[in-house]
């Protein structure tokens, strides 16, 4: 029994170090998200769009340094899918066993939904430049282009953007019920979610929103991240 008496304090002690790390750890791939997506975002931006001429698009696939740029652009996403999912855990864990299961379920399903379109667009954007850089396939017409990039928007922004939106508004309700974050936070969820939710398509400034309120999110966790109650104590 003495043995017992002296191991369980120490288990309190390390069951009570992850509770505080696992927030701060999550919260900082909110952060990452936001960071990489915004990047990915950015970057694409330099690509062939499909009013570029035949000549333009030679020349900027016969350019070694925009391609390297494309590609990293185009391996930013995944990471930010990846970055996302750890904060879709730290939101679970931050709210705890007070999570509505309905909310729990949207906002879980929503914010899957999201990461899978993000892998999708990112795929279909970056089709045309895989092909010919891996697959030594000729250089794509500007309708291929056109096409290849219309494909990639409608994913990002007709059905991300409103995965997006149905994530942050499940997350804002169970933050309101359970009192997780702090009233300006989950209002500015819900004002952005709308905004986000009844945008025109391919309004591309809609979709920074998203990775902001990420990042609020990720700062609010990070510096309201406390121990947990104290635990009742261990008889032996």
């Amino acid at each position: 029994m003495t043995g017992e008496n002296r191991v369980a304090p120490a288990q309190v002690l390390t069951a009570a170090g992850r509770d505080l790390r696992a927030p701060r750890a999550a919260g900082v791939a909110g952060l990452l998200f936001a960071a990489l997506f915004i990047g990915a975002i950015l970057l694409v931006r330099g690509q062939p769009a499909a009013e570029s001429s035949p000549a333009e698009v030679a020349e900027w696939y016969l350019r070694g340094d925009s391609k390297r740029i494309a590609i990293v652009s185009l391996y930013l996403a995944p990471f930010a899918g990846i970055a996302f999912l750890w904060f879709i855990a730290v939101i679970r864990s931050h709210v705890g066993d007070r999570e509505d299961r309905f909310f729990a379920t949207v906002f879980l399903g929503s914010g899957l939904l999201f990461v899978a379109m993000l892998f999708a667009a990112a795929a279909a954007a970056g089709a045309p430049l895989l092909a010919v850089k891996f697959q030594r396939a000729p250089l794509p017409s500007p309708d291929a282009i056109g096409l290849a990039r219309a494909l990639a928007y409608t994913f990002l922004y007709v059905y991300g953007v409103r995965a997006a939106a149905v994530f942050m508004i499940a997350v804002s309700t169970l933050a309101l019920r359970t009192a997780s974050f702090p009233r300006w936070l989950v209002i500015a969820g819900y004002v952005i979610a709308v905004i986000m939710l009844f945008s025109v398509s391919f309004f591309k400034i809609v979709v920074m929103l998203f990775p902001l309120w990420v990042a609020a999110v990720s700062i609010v966790i990070l510096f309201t991240a406390r121990l947990p109650e104290a635990s009742p104590p261990i008889r032996a």
